[in-house]
């Protein structure tokens, strides 16, 4: 009767992590490479990869569009917004080896 408990035990807390790595399996690989055939492109790139990030962070899109429009307005916020790319855009140029 323990051993069956037990077993039952390890299979429910290890069904979660089942279903996250099939999730994981399942997901679209978005991000193949950092290599960028011109700055413009890294740039485009850096932009994708702070959007992203958002997105990962916030994933209830409902939040994620209304808190949008409040930070649209606010320069300070749209200034962090650039930070955060430029911060990207140096990962990226130094993966392109600065377009040398």
């Amino acid at each position: 009767m323990n051993k069956v408990l037990v077993l039952l035990a390890v299979f429910a807390l290890a069904l979660p992590f089942a279903a996250q790595a099939q999730e994981n399996k399942n997901a679209e690989v978005w991000l193949p490479t950092l290599v960028a055939e011109t700055p413009q492109k890294g740039f485009e790139l850096a932009i994708k990869l702070a959007r992203m990030g958002v997105k990962s962070t916030q994933s209830n899109k409902e939040v994620l569009f209304r808190e949008r429009e409040k930070y649209a307005q606010d320069g300070e916020a749209l200034i962090h917004a650039s930070e955060v790319i430029a911060a990207y855009f140096q990962t990226v140029a130094a993966a392109n080896d600065y377009w040398k």
